[in-house]
């Protein structure tokens, strides 16, 4: 199946019913399959006049307690950010896949992984996270719908899927739980669907005009946020255990890291991988225990460097970190990481 139709395919078997987007090159293909299949099952389906328009309107359904969700791609999720603060702002659950192009600007519609500043670091305004999560392949792209969206409910917060036009175009094999006839949701006592009688108006917001009161609010919500940095950090590790040079590499990038890794085991060179599936919460624990053995750490991203500063950090110093990318829709090949792995072997032996 194409990445981009797993995604979609995945959310509707994860009990979301409502999409809105708009199209953009590399990820329209999710908005397509959502055309076509959302009306059959009594879902919505909108091509919002705008980025803007779209991500108010999965803020409205997500007020109302429904699973609803946007996808886009970098310019997108740009004109998206105001959107996404408020829906932060007013403690709501949704998910927004962001499949990522060359940038800045309008860039290219080649693979990228230049938008992880702005999804760890700023998806809108104002002091909050959304959770990441970085796929590497199609089948995980599957499973971490559904995760994203579990996982957005439990903590009434914004997921993000943090994809590239190389996983959202490729066609892998995938396997999909079997599909109930109804997807059981959590309960929301907190949703604007209707009271009843039998309750107060829940009003949902992101106004707070007396400082204390926002204060405090956000607050709470950074004690939250402790919670998830202490509970949900994921990774992969391989070869990690007595890895002399661990590499670190996510998303599509991980998967050319890997090929070079293996073909450094096979030259005697000891090397090894860490692949943040989660991009906040931070697996910075992964990170700080392999520094107590590894020599030196070689972050690869298909950027100039972004989430070198999170392995800098988690490092804090203990070991060197390197860097090796390419941007604006270059795509490394393993053989170039591979030099940069003998380099590197060269100078701790």
């Amino acid at each position: 199946m194409k990445g981009n139709e797993a995604l979609a395919e995945a959310a509707i078997r994860s009990g979301c019913r409502h999409f809105f987007g708009y199209p953009i090159t590399p990820q329209t293909e999710v908005a397509a399959y959502m055309a076509k299949k959302m009306p059959k099952i009594g879902g919505t389906y909108l091509q919002a006049e705008s980025e803007i328009a779209a991500i108010n309107m999965v803020y409205g359904a997500a007020s109302a307690g429904v699973r609803a969700m946007t996808s886009s791609s970098s310019p997108g999720i740009s004109l998206k950010s105001e959107g996404i603060s408020y829906i932060a702002g007013a403690d709501l659950p949704c998910l927004i896949i962001n499949v990522q192009r060359g940038g800045p600007g309008l860039g290219g519609i080649q693979p990228s992984q230049a938008d992880y500043w702005q999804a760890t670091r700023a998806t809108g305004h104002g002091d909050f996270h959304v959770l990441v999560f970085a796929p590497s392949t199609i089948q995980e792209m599957v499973d971490l719908v559904g995760l994203a969206f579990e996982k957005a409910d439990a903590y009434r917060m914004p997921a993000m899927i943090l994809a590239d036009g190389m996983l959202g175009q490729m066609m892998e094999p995938v396997s999909f739980p079997e599909e109930a006839a109804e997807v059981k949701l959590p309960e929301k006592p907190w949703a604007t669907n209707g009271h009843k009688g039998k309750r107060p108006h829940n009003i949902v917001n992101s106004l707070y005009l007396k400082p204390d009161q926002l204060e405090k609010t956000i607050v709470d919500r950074f004690q939250r946020y402790e919670t998830i940095k202490a509970t949900e950090a994921r990774a992969e590790e391989y070869l990690v255990e007595d890895a002399e040079i661990v590499l670190v590499a996510y998303g599509a990038t991980a998967r050319i890291v890997k090929s070079a890794v293996n073909t450094a085991r096979e030259m005697g060179i000891k090397a090894g991988m860490i692949r943040p599936i989660t991009l906040w919460p931070y697996p910075v624990k992964n990170i700080q225990k392999a520094a107590e053995t590894a020599k030196h750490f070689l972050c690869v991203e298909m950027s100039m460097g972004q989430m070198v500063d999170d392995v800098r950090l988690a490092v804090n110093g203990k070991r060197p970190v390197s860097f090796f990318g390419h941007t604006g829709g270059v795509i490394p090949a393993p053989g170039e990481v591979l030099e940069q792995i003998k380099e590197i072997a060269g100078g701790v032996r």
